[in-house]
């Protein structure tokens, strides 16, 4: 079986999308799945950075150690590269799509339409808001990370 690869984005790649990777890397880990797993941004704000505190700080509080995450932004390869791109949120998808190529091989997706009931809900950006915003954040990638292991144990995408 071939490895997977996965690349969750959001537009800094600081906040949502490497909570996401940590998220799905354990819990891909956890199932003995063979991933590779990455973050992006759409925009260029955060390339090169750590992610936000907040992020390190709640990624911590799973066990999880992210301050090696660096961000980068989401490039028209990443489509031939990646099986499955998720985006956050609804903005997040309008810009993936303006660069997205026709012949990418990567299905491209919101990350919470993969959880049964979340269906068309964003995954809200937490950069405005404090350690509680994080929390929830945390709690939503979870969940999609759980479901995201479930599909691809299945064989269904």
């Amino acid at each position: 079986m071939s490895t997977t690869r996965v690349l969750f984005v959001c537009l800094g790649n600081i906040c949502r999308s490497p909570l996401a990777e940590a998220a799905f890397r354990r819990a891909a880990s956890e199932a003995g799945l063979d991933v590779h797993v990455d973050s992006a941004g759409t925009a260029n704000y955060h390339v090169g950075e750590m992610p936000d505190p907040r992020s390190i700080d709640e990624a911590g509080r799973h066990g999880i150690d992210i301050t090696g995450y660096r961000g980068r932004q989401l490039v028209v390869q990443d489509f031939h590269e990646f099986d499955y791109i998720f985006g956050m949120d609804r903005s997040n998808m309008t810009n993936i799509s303006r660069i997205q190529p026709e012949d990418g091989k990567a299905q491209v997706r919101m990350l919470l339409d993969i959880v049964r009931g979340s269906e068309g809900r964003e995954l809200s950006d937490p950069w405005y808001g404090g350690e509680d915003n994080f929390r929830a954040t945390w709690e939503d990638v979870t969940m999609a990370a759980e479901a995201l292991v479930a599909i691809l144990r299945d064989g269904h995408s």
